[in-house]
């Protein structure tokens, strides 16, 4: 599975070779087939999954074969549904997490089923160290809690028959999901737990991602590495196909544990440094002019005022348009006396009137909510104070999160 806030800081559960895993609003474009609401929060089922679940029912089907071969064909309907049945695991996994994020109060954005495992979208950060500790173990833990149930329901049954057979396993599965992200890195579940224990320790929330993250990455090129020695090593006459497969899935864990690692210590960093994004500083002076002004005398008028922005008003002075920099570039410079700039300029709509005063996630959450190349920033008084680029924005927020 994988838990994660809005802001993108997650921890992941996906299934390795077997099933394990690492690494309120509306239907979002590219969410997948949403399942149902439970709780208030949507599930959905990505196509990944079902690419997952044809690998499992061909890779098990095969598997059935050795084991109940009067299945014949049949056995591939049954391997199915183990791969149906199994995701349901993760499903539980899933609700876990979300419901003691709903229980803090921290908000769960959607739950999704995708090709190597589960997300849980988690809203908000945990307040402390201990809430982020049970956050991420109560995932494991119910995996734990299945494994056994399937344990002891295997008692009731003989282990030759197709309910013997389904229930090892499903065991096996939840145990190995349970064992996975339990492994004390980011983006996994333990590498959530880890860092919730050196937070209590250091009184430092960012001193605990450093560390998970960088135990994580250790785990990517571990698994990487260990996964594919590890089947060759268990003595099974293997084809060459078999390895492939081994060195194809080691790879794609690898690349997502460490991919999570690192995009979970950009986003603490990039936490650090939010409340320090003023819009008051990200501004460029602006210099007003008519929409009918030729696009050579607006530039000149920018030069001589070392403005960075050109902006249209009205008869009475008003502003009503940004003359956008990407289309000020497509102009040939012969052709900019001979341009007008109203053509090139954006209306202003609502949400591009920005208040100067804005910093940190309320700015994020302004640029957000009205995409824009450019925002006209304003005093409470409405007075205009400059106009700032999306690009300068973006900038700064990566060069403070790449710590240049």
């Amino acid at each position: 599975m994988t838990v994660s806030d809005s802001r993108g800081q997650q921890t992941s559960d996906q299934p390795p070779q077997d099933g394990g895993r690492p690494g309120g609003q509306p239907p979002e474009r590219g969410g997948g087939l949403l399942m149902g609401r439970p709780f208030g929060v949507p599930i959905y089922v990505t196509p990944s999954w079902f690419v997952i679940a044809a690998l499992i029912t061909w890779v098990f089907g095969g598997q059935l074969g050795d084991v109940l071969p009067e299945l014949g064909a049949a056995r591939y309907l049954l391997a199915f549904f183990f791969a149906v049945a199994f995701y349901a695991s993760v499903l539980v996994h899933e609700l876990a997490h979300t419901l003691v994020a709903l229980r803090y109060r921290l908000g769960v954005r959607r739950i999704q089923l995708q090709f190597f495992g589960g997300v849980s979208e988690i809203e908000n950060e945990a307040e402390s160290p201990w809430r982020e500790f049970w956050l991420a173990f109560v995932g494991p833990l119910l995996s734990l809690v299945l494994g056994g149930v399937f344990y002891l329901a295997l008692g009731a049954v003989e282990l030759s028959t197709v309910p013997g057979v389904l229930l090892t396993g499903l065991m096996v599965s939840n145990l190995v999901v349970a064992a996975f992200n339990l492994l004390p890195g980011l983006p996994l579940d333990g590498g959530r737990m880890l860092r919730a224990l050196v937070w209590a320790v250091t009184g430092k929330p960012m001193a605990g991602t450093v560390a998970a993250a960088w135990v994580g990455r250790a785990l990517a090129v571990a698994v990487l590495i260990g996964l594919p020695l590890f089947s060759a090593a268990r003595g099974v006459e293997r084809t060459t196909t078999d390895t492939l497969v081994d060195a194809v899935l080691a790879a794609v864990l690898a690349a997502i544990i460490w991919n999570g690692a690192t995009g979970s210590l950009r986003n603490a960093r990039l936490k650090e440094v939010l409340p320090g994004l003023r819009l008051r500083d990200l501004a460029r002076r602006a210099v007003e002019v008519t929409a009918d002004t030729p696009l050579g005398e607006a530039l000149r008028r920018a030069r001589e005022a070392q403005a960075g922005a050109v902006v249209v008003v009205d008869g009475r002075g008003e502003p009503i348009a940004i003359v956008r920099e990407s289309a000020v570039r497509a102009v040939p410079e012969h052709r900019r006396p001979w341009v007008a700039v109203g053509p090139l300029a954006r209306d202003l709509e609502p949400g591009m009137r920005l208040d100067a005063d804005l910093s940190g996630e309320a700015l994020l959450r302004a640029v957000q909510a009205t995409p824009a190349g450019e925002y006209l920033v304003v005093e409470a008084d409405g007075r205009m104070y400059g106009v700032a680029a999306l690009t300068d924005i973006e900038q700064r927020l990566t060069a403070a999160v790449s710590g240049r």
